[in-house]
């Protein structure tokens, strides 16, 4: 593998760290050899101490590499106790997040190891300790990380009921640069959550400004509010599979009417048409060319938005961009759509939505 390619993930990093605590009860450890889904990896072991005869500590550094990853450089410790009953437990400590709400691949109430590194925990001791201590055959080890704390701050965890650190993840061992897959997956574990409070009527919201918006103009509860990002058709897909009976797609201007032009992923260096969309249904409403020139020179949707506001057509138009989001959902999605666009300071532009939005103004 190529270092500035790829690194290990949390969960391999809590393997590594688990094993060497192992190791480190009969001598020196540097380097341990673990076993992933995929592969075999040599991690390097930042330190290891024989605690007594039954017990070792150990850290692994999960280094950086050639992505932004806010785990990066964290020092992940495992304390492991030899049992003579059989089963390896494994547990969190500080700076491992506890799970508080369903829907999750951990069960509420238990440390936020996901199931596949808790297996790799769990497989590779196991392997060692049938080899190398005979009369133990089990363990009890405890995942710790000093600052996961304050690095979950910078994570999705709080929004999905993970509180106090971070989570130990990883499907395959390896943590290959800018998963477009892993950050998908990321956002369907908020709709996740909801659905499993309960929730079958969603909020579905381009990003952080669009929640924030959300929560302050709509009644709702903050777990019915849930973000795509651009990966609009993903989440209706996603949505559509888990019988999600009625979406709001609720947000910005700027993402929400790309949807018009049959956009379903709406990040802008894979496709625009914010301006011809503005266009079509401003021509749509009766505007004449020299508002369609206007519009055509605005540098964005905000300035687009002004040109509508000059001519009093800002209502018809995204009345009418509203519409055909709805026409191009529904006819590709089995539920039932509503649609609110917002300028940036939460006005709302259009009024053909069935779901009670409040004003900018109201407390």
């Amino acid at each position: 593998m190529h270092e500035e390619e790829y690194g290990i993930t949390t969960g391999s990093a809590a393997t590594g760290a688990a094993l060497a605590a192992l190791l480190s009860i009969k001598k020196d450890v540097k380097v341990v050899k673990i076993q992933t889904p995929i592969t075999q990896l040599d991690i390097e072991v930042e330190s290891s101490q024989k605690l007594t005869e039954t017990s070792g500590r150990a850290s692994v550094i999960k280094r950086p590499y050639n992505d932004p990853d806010v785990t990066r450089n964290l020092e992940f410790f495992a304390d492991l106790t030899l049992k003579k009953e059989q089963g390896i437990t494994v547990e969190g400590g500080d700076g491992v997040g506890r799970v508080t709400k369903p829907g999750l691949q951990v069960p509420v109430g238990e440390a936020a190891i996901n199931p596949v590194p808790r297996d790799m925990i769990q497989s590779n001791l196991q392997r060692v300790l049938d080899k190398e201590f005979p009369g133990y055959s089990g363990a009890e080890v405890i995942i710790s990380v000093p600052e996961g704390r304050e690095t979950a701050k910078r994570t999705m965890n709080s929004r999905l009921g993970i509180v106090d650190g971070i989570s130990i993840l990883g499907t395959t061992g390896i943590a290959r640069s800018m998963s477009v897959e892993s950050y998908r997956k990321s956002f369907k574990c908020q709709m996740d959550v909801s659905l499993a409070e309960g929730y079958d009527e969603l909020i579905f919201v381009p990003g952080n400004i669009g929640e924030k918006l959300a929560m302050k103009l709509l009644d709702v509860h903050e777990d019915e509010v849930v973000q795509m990002s651009n990966f609009v058709g993903y989440m209706l897909s996603e949505a559509e599979s888990a019988g999600v009976n009625r979406i709001t797609l609720f947000g910005h201007a700027g993402k929400l009417i790309k949807i018009a032009a049959g956009i379903f992923n709406t990040k802008h260096s894979v496709a625009d048409g914010r301006r011809e969309v503005i266009m079509a249904h401003a021509a749509l409403q009766g505007a004449g060319c020299k508002v369609v020139r206007k519009i055509f020179d605005s540098n964005t949707t905000e300035e687009m938005i002004d040109v509508l506001n000059e001519f009093n057509m800002v209502l018809p138009v995204f009345n009418s961009i509203a519409d055909s989001i709805k026409d191009i959902c529904s006819a590709k999605y089995q539920m039932d759509f509503d649609v609110v666009i917002l300028r940036m300071d939460g006005t709302v532009l259009n009024e053909n939505h069935a779901i009670r939005v409040k004003s900018v103004e109201d407390p």
